[in-house]
């Protein structure tokens, strides 16, 4: 969408030259590159499952992923493969129930009102290992194109005033709390969205051919790996009470950025120790 407003702000009427009609020429058949390769995320998605599968790398591990990539053609394959799926679904989603098709947030709602009994109490063990409660509705429905599918309807407070959480899965067997937990899953990829955006620069990137966006990418990834292998050593000061005793994302930022002037001050102790002058250290630090 970018490229297209670009190209339409730098339109010319004529162009002056031969050069100016080749620059043209070699954008124009770059967009229309771009657009022949382009893939939606719902097919990246179904792409990045058959690799893993064909890798066979995770034998035993079920899937768990936001609505923005269900499909039946995604739940197909993983189904396929012998495999569980668990899926957020927008509330907008129709269900039948009671031998009519009516919207999963309607039907929540109306069992909040109206019977609060039938969302149990569950103690849920998330990925990290902590104990969730949570407060959930199940049932097997039937929704179109994807057919009979078990539905959660999951509330984490008690008195169910929170907005609540409509999860799916194709596991008719599974309780609800096997299915919140598998969808715990999900969430390291939002920390990991989070971190990647605020703090290791992905959405920094102004470079525009394909090799050095899937550099930056994977430098973000690596800054990423070592940003969360970090272990704190920052001041008393940073250790604030909020964090009750974890490590903060803060806290390993300022751990790395001691480390980093610790190494710049060590380069530029060694050097004046073997005699060389401000010009060469700063030559050494900053070519020119």
């Amino acid at each position: 969408m970018a490229e297209r407003e670009y190209l339409k702000v730098t339109a010319k009427s004529h162009y002056d030259d031969l050069d100016q009609v080749r620059e043209r020429l070699i954008e124009m058949l770059h967009y229309h590159k771009n657009r022949l390769e382009y893939r939606k995320r719902t097919e990246i998605a179904v792409e990045i499952v058959r690799q893993v599968e064909a890798e066979g790398q995770f034998p035993t591990a079920d899937y768990a992923f936001d609505n923005g990539v269900l499909t039946v053609e995604l739940t197909t394959m993983i189904e396929s493969a012998g495999k569980h799926w668990v899926s957020e679904v927008e509330s907008s989603r129709n269900i039948l129930w009671n031998d009519q098709w009516q919207r999963v947030d309607a039907i929540g709602l109306e069992l909040r009102i109206h019977h609060p009994e039938s969302f149990r109490p569950i103690q849920v063990t998330c990925r990290n290992g902590e104990t969730k409660p949570i407060w959930a509705f199940t049932k097997v429905v039937r929704l179109k194109k994807f057919g009979r599918k078990r539905l959660v309807i999951v509330h984490e407070q008690a008195d169910l005033q929170d907005p609540p959480r409509f999860l799916l899965t194709d596991a008719l067997h599974w309780e609800s709390g096997r299915v919140m937990q598998t969808w715990s899953y999900r969430w390291s990829c939002e920390v990991f969205h989070e971190v990647s955006k605020q703090h290791t620069g992905l959405e920094s990137a102004q470079v525009r051919n394909e090799e050095a966006v899937n550099r930056h990418f994977r430098l973000s990834c690596v800054a990423q790996s070592i940003l969360q292998r970090t272990a704190c050593s920052g001041a008393q000061s940073e250790r604030f009470e909020f964090a009750q005793g974890k490590q903060t994302v803060g806290q390993k930022l300022y751990t790395l950025t001691r480390q980093a002037f610790d190494d710049l001050l060590q380069f530029i102790v060694t050097r004046c120790s073997h005699g060389h002058t401000n010009e060469q250290i700063l030559q050494a630090l900053l070519p020119s």
